[in-house]
């Protein structure tokens, strides 16, 4: 890559870097506490989870760091063990297993997970992510729609800063000139606007000033002593303890799961629709949980709420994970106090407003629209989700997604006729009478490793039946990822619908392409 290309990449996902790291930091932070960790433990993964596993990853929009999905269980072992030097051991062990995973090729699992449960995942998590972010926003402890307490106990000037966080970044985002200055994102102009109203508030003697607890609160060290005693380091005695493995093995596979499903979301949100090498991914993750574990860090996975706030704020490479993982370390150690200004408040106005894009209504449309059997998975993968947990969520969608598709006789394999895929100058891929997403994984596969400046013949003139899954897999090839890497796609006998399907995408679009 050139010089002026690395300039390039840094200009446009500096921006970008810079949102994710105003989001990352009140999580890091928040993890950690609802963990019974030490506060710097949430950012020490925060800073690994965005350099080493940013530089690690293939992922150019999936953001890693502390996830609230583990705390359960990091609570328990850290009440098991006594003390969190010996947890870290747990977290060493779940990194090493988590390694093994990705050289053993065990990646491609979410592969075989539909599309109406992943975006039923994310739209959950949107859900979840508004309402735990609204007593930050209202400045209360404890917030709940049935208790009146909730609503006397609001403090005025954190609810203030929160709507007016919310409308300067609604209608700075809304402006098509102020949208486009990239450098000065609508979230950065929300926090120092937030930081000076409540400086006014502070001088003017106002009731209206945040207290304390309601912004970032951040370790200050006054010397070197201080700095050395905010890192903690393992305690390696904890590798005799038995509970010490089996935390590890359950939170190599817990954090394995919510990274792969939450790196499939994330290439559904980039732009260009690239596609993650899951195993290397896993092996990224596995050298990054053995990092912060061995430095006094949290677990880490890939989070689809930085990711999310990635992809919005236009991120187009991994370096705006990397920047993120730099202004983490860069401001821990620099200004702290600065960033102690923050009111919570405006960090939760730029969550909400992600949650709310996660789970838009025009969502709920469009898998209406597809018909019962995408909208069913979709929507009980969402309240699963909401109502107990990720994996739960996830595991109940694809059950039904199952469900569906035997009703549907759904199971027959897709044939697959092709040179070796290094040399050959043509691939033909001739689609089966029926296919499913459960050929998505070959499919998606193939599709890769197509070398550039080759052709594909995509073959459905036998194929009576094919997955919404697979239709948009395939448009986005066709139309994004063949075309930046001149591969010539030829389509042969798709048809306008697919068993009754009322659905655009059954109807594939091909920019610049022989359609026959």
């Amino acid at each position: 890559m050139s010089e002026n290309s690395k300039a390039r990449l840094l200009k446009q996902n500096f921006a970008s870097g810079l949102v994710v790291f105003l989001v990352a930091l009140p999580l890091c932070l928040g993890i950690a506490l609802a963990s019974d960790a030490p506060p710097l433990s949430g950012i020490i993964s925060g800073i690994v989870g965005g350099i080493v596993i940013g530089w690690l990853s293939t992922s150019h929009i999936s953001v890693s760091g502390p996830a609230a999905g583990l705390v359960a269980i990091v609570v328990a072992t850290i009440s098991q063990l006594g003390s969190f030097e010996l947890f870290l051991c747990a977290g060493v062990v779940a990194g090493a297993i988590q390694l093994c995973l990705g050289f053993m090729r065990a990646g491609s699992i979410t592969n075989y997970i539909p599309v109406a449960v992943i975006e039923g995942m994310l739209a959950g998590i949107g859900i979840l992510i508004i309402f735990k972010q609204l007593p930050y926003a209202l400045g209360t402890e404890e917030f709940s729609l049935s208790s009146t307490n909730s609503f006397i106990n609001i403090h005025l000037g954190s609810l203030i800063i929160a709507l007016v966080s919310i409308f300067i970044m609604l209608g700075w985002d809304s402006s098509p000139k102020l949208k486009k200055v990239k450098w000065l994102p609508s979230a950065l102009i929300a926090v120092l606007v937030s930081v000076i109203i409540n400086r006014l508030f502070i001088s003017s003697g106002s009731y209206l000033a945040i207290p304390e607890n309601q912004l970032v609160q951040l370790p200050v060290p006054h010397s070197w002593d201080d700095m050395k005693h905010l890192i903690v380091l393992p305690n390696f005695s904890g590798f005799t303890n038995s509970i010490v493995w089996i935390t590890g093995a359950t939170i190599a596979a817990v954090a394995s799961i919510e990274t792969l499903l939450s790196v499939e979301a994330a290439d559904r949100l980039d732009v260009k629709r690239r596609i993650t090498d899951s195993n290397q991914e896993l092996r990224a993750q596995g050298v990054g949980n053995i990092i912060s574990s061995l430095i006094g860090g949290l677990p880490i996975t890939a989070v689809i709420v930085r990711s999310s706030a990635n992809a919005n704020a236009g991120a187009t490479h991994k370096i705006s994970a990397i920047i993120h993982g730099i202004l983490l370390l860069v401001c821990v150690l620099m200004i702290p106090s600065i960033l102690n200004e923050i009111p919570l408040a405006t960090l939760a106005a730029v969550l909400i407003l992600v949650g709310y894009k996660l789970a838009r209504p025009s969502t709920f449309q469009h898998f209406w629209q597809k018909g019962i059997y995408q909208f069913i998975p979709f929507i009980a993968t969402m309240i699963a989700v909401v109502l107990f947990d990720l994996l739960k969520g996830v595991g109940l969608g694809l059950i039904i997604s199952i469900l569906f598709i035997l009703h549907g006789n759904m199971k027959r394999a897709y044939y697959l006729s092709r040179e070796e895929l290094a040399d050959a100058s043509q691939i033909t891929l001739n689609l089966a009478e029926e296919v499913s997403f459960l050929n998505k994984a070959a499919i998606k596969k193939t599709l890769k490793n197509v070398q550039p400046n080759s052709t594909v013949i995509i073959n459905a003139q036998h194929t009576s039946y094919i997955a919404c899954d697979v239709l948009e897999l395939i448009e986005d090839f066709a139309n994004i990822y063949a075309k930046e890497n001149n591969i010539h796609v030829v389509l042969k006998g798709f048809k306008a619908d697919y068993d009754n399907q009322v659905d655009q995408t059954t109807n594939i679009r091909v920019e610049h392409h022989h359609r026959i």
